[in-house]
């Protein structure tokens, strides 16, 4: 079977950029010019120098493929890669795919920096996205025979023995037939609502007089889609061991098997599956919105009811059923993807968890870094309870010492909880603020919240209603913690709160200590054992200075626009950046060295890419290490050749954003929640933080970003064409997993020059 970046390859955008001039020609003219944005030689807003947003963040789901189909990843972590790959494309399609119609039928002519027009941009996605779900597919059948061998098996009804379809059969009777319910479509009732990534079965059935008619039944999304049978008791193995069996059958298969049931007296002519994708994404009128919490609510509830911008079918459906599809769901025929297999490949999640450990990686356990451990588990209690049981003058002590930093999932995201619940609880600690992004259910962080209001402490929460896909969630939260009197805001008109940071404002001596934890990524126990993030504890005055003046931005009345040591978006994260940016070209122009590394989930800014393009036309050596979209294309003549892109899919989501800048010696590093694209330097509240202890600089330097610029196993770089290309040892040399470096806590290679 053809490797997915083959495919990738094959179906990724490749439109060579225009050779204007010789690079050393570039940089003489760069060179002379008085200011860094200034080139007469190229044009850096040549289409052909930026890559597709869209096409970019579908090459990541063929990177995530990649893991489904690695050999040497555990088997069942690669069904839930591949699963991954399923959830992606639902959302792909729910959100950008829905907004490039809407395009196009708002008549938007208007190309974005790659020059792809919104209909060229769809027709493009129609083909690479197809051609992944098909691979997609072929991937299934190969884990599924591999799951076989090793005693799981997902069988076709068909393969089924007589014993085991009685027992369907008795399934079928007690638990599926009862909540069915067959809509049928004819002059006298209209065509059925197709609600959003359901899963259905078209039905043709025949009545005694030869009369054709058409029905629609929903698989059940309350039921397994893979049905348990009994474990057989099977013999034992060749090397004595007894074999531990699960088999399933696929509930859409079992349905289409008993149809007879719920049309009595008819003939079944025709049984074909198919699933439709909607326009998932919100649109708020936050101006004409007199309560926002009540018109996201409605929102979520209208998104069932969005406009198809996807139906699969499997090839077995006729054209006409094809054809009755489109023209009911109103939708448009090249948005119709036929496949072959099963539909749905988000469902293969349910399979990871099976009780397979020896299918699965190892659980991890994270560490508590060396200033917290000394203190923190000095009696014996273990992180968790730790938490349970918070010493509060122990966690302040250690924050007064030195800024602490935390790298999740390798450090243990219970000192987070802690601060929030020692504080909760500490007599001498006056208010809690807090950003709420995504917090997930149980939530240990809303708990610590609701605990500080019964302690009677001033705590205000700014909830972020319009975290998409979590908006339910955040509403139940915020409804909460207002009935309990926390002082709950939903953010800025027009403008979403991606920023996460924690303020506790604590009474000390004649005075207060502010106390601020700044984080990479959301107030969630669950996320932060799965992706990649940094949190820094501090009580450094001037960023806690900046924290009120932010909180007081986002609650009350503010037009400050200058904060000591943050960088606020967008108020001046544009401005700084730039000018970061701006000064490593100074240096290299005199003389001094020039060195950017960016780690980040995406890069799609242009006034960001056209900087780092006159950075590597200055002779600044630019590393990017960007997870998802990346709107750079590197390596082109004259303009890039400075500038080398890679990305890492592992085990873990690489979700950290880190900005690292050598200024000749004097090094700069910011951490934070903001990637570069416009909705997060200009739409977003974003924050981004500065590393100031040279230790904790040494740190992410040093071990995280040399590590993922060393990564040989889990790395992909991208080249001029567009394409990304996995890396491998070279010949003689040691394999280096960063992720697996990182989680055993050993020492990175440092930053290459």
């Amino acid at each position: 079977m053809p490797s997915s970046s083959a495919n990738a390859e094959r179906t990724a955008p490749s439109r060579p950029a225009r050779r204007a001039t010789t690079a050393a020609g570039a940089r003489r003219a760069t060179a002379s010019a008085p200011h860094p944005e200034e080139s007469a030689a190229i044009d850096l807003t040549d289409p052909s120098l930026y890559l597709n947003r869209e096409l970019s963040l579908l090459q990541f789901q063929w990177r995530v493929l990649e893991e489904a189909q690695d050999p040497s990843n555990k088997l069942l972590e690669r069904v839930k890669f591949l699963g991954i790959v399923g959830s992606n494309l639902d959302e792909f399609f729910m959100v950008r795919v829905a907004g490039l119609h809407h395009q196009v039928e708002a008549g938007v002519v208007d190309a974005p920096p790659d020059g792809l027009s919104p209909a060229a941009q769809l027709a493009a996605i129609r083909r690479d996205a197809l051609a992944l779900m098909r691979q997609s597919r072929a991937t299934q059948r190969e884990l599924f025979t591999a799951l076989r061998a090793q005693d799981i098996a997902v069988l076709d009804y068909a393969e089924l023995s007589q014993r085991q379809r009685e027992q369907v059969k008795r399934i079928w009777d007690e638990q599926i037939f009862p909540v069915l319910t067959p809509l049928a479509f004819d002059p006298g009732r209209p065509f059925p609502f197709i609600s959003n990534l359901s899963l259905n079965l078209a039905v043709v059935v025949r009545d005694a007089a030869g009369t054709e008619r058409f029905a629609r039944v929903k698989v059940p999304g309350g039921l397994p889609r893979f049905l348990p049978l009994k474990r057989s008791s099977g013999g034992v193995r060749r090397d004595g061991t007894a074999p531990r069996n699960h088999v399933f059958t696929w509930l859409d298969q079992v349905i289409a098997a008993h149809l007879g049931d719920l049309f009595p007296g008819m003939t079944i002519v025709t049984v074909c599956p198919f699933r439709v994708t909607r326009d998932g994404d919100l649109t708020i009128q936050e101006l004409e919105a007199d309560d926002l919490l009540a018109s996201i609510e409605q929102s979520v509830r209208q998104r069932r009811f969005g406009g198809v911008v996807r139906v699969t079918v499997t090839e077995q459906m006729p054209a006409n059923l094809r054809d009755l599809l489109v023209a009911e769901l109103e939708m448009d025929p090249n948005d119709v993807y036929v496949l072959d297999g099963p539909l749905g490949m988000s469902s293969l999640f349910s399979l990871y968890g099976i009780d397979r450990p020896d299918l699965k990686d190892r659980p991890f356990v994270p560490a508590l870094p060396a200033a917290l451990a000394a203190g923190g588990q000095e009696d014996g209690l273990s992180v968790s309870a730790a938490v349970a049981r918070p010493n509060a003058q122990r966690l302040f002590d250690a924050m007064r010492a030195g800024d602490i930093l935390l790298h999740h999932p390798y450090d243990s995201f219970a000192p987070v909880v802690q601060f929030l619940d020692a504080a909760a609880r500490d007599p001498q600690v006056l208010a809690i603020k807090v950003t709420l992004y995504r917090v997930g259910t149980p939530s240990p962080i809303v708990d610590a919240l609701l605990t500080a209001i019964e302690n009677h402490k001033q705590v205000a929460v700014l909830v972020e209603l319009k975290a998409r896909f979590d908006e339910e969630s955040n509403i139940t939260w915020a409804r909460r913690l207002e009935q309990a009197g926390v002082h709950v805001v939903y953010g800025l008109l027009g403008l979403k709160t991606h920023s996460k940071v924690a303020l506790v404002v604590r009474a000390e001596g004649d005075g207060i200590r502010r106390y601020v934890h700044l984080s990479t990524g959301n107030y969630n126990p669950f996320t932060s054992t799965v992706y990649t993030d940094l949190g820094l504890f501090t009580c450094d005055e001037a960023i806690g200075a900046d924290a009120t003046d932010l909180f007081n931005y986002l609650t009350g009345w503010s037009d400050k626009h200058a904060y000591r040591k943050l960088l606020v978006a967008p108020i001046n994260l544009r401005e700084r950046m730039e000018a970061l940016i701006d000064r490593e070209i100074e240096h290299a122009r005199k003389g001094r060295g020039g060195r950017i590394v960016m780690k980040m989930n995406s890069l799609a800014d242009p006034g960001i890419i056209r900087r780092l393009y006159l950075a590597s036309q200055a002779g600044v050596r630019v590393d990017l290490i960007v997870r998802g979209i990346c709107c750079l294309r590197p390596g082109v003549p004259g303009v890039s050749d400075l500038i080398r892109v890679r990305s890492i899919v592992g085990r873990f989501l690489e979700h950290h954003r880190i900005y690292y800048f050598r200024n000749a010696g004097r090094e700069e590093v910011f951490l934070g929640s903001a990637d570069l694209m416009p909705r997060n330097i200009d739409r977003r509240v974003e924050v981004l933080f500065p590393l100031e202890d040279p230790r904790l600089i040494a740190q992410v330097r040093d071990d995280i970003l040399a590590s993922a610029l060393a990564d040989n196993v889990k790395a992909r770089e991208l080249g001029e064409d567009g394409r990304y290309r996995r890396l491998a040892p070279a010949a003689g040399a040691e394999p280096f997993n960063s992720q697996e470096r990182l989680a055993a806590h050993v020492g990175g290679p440092g930053l290459p020059e």
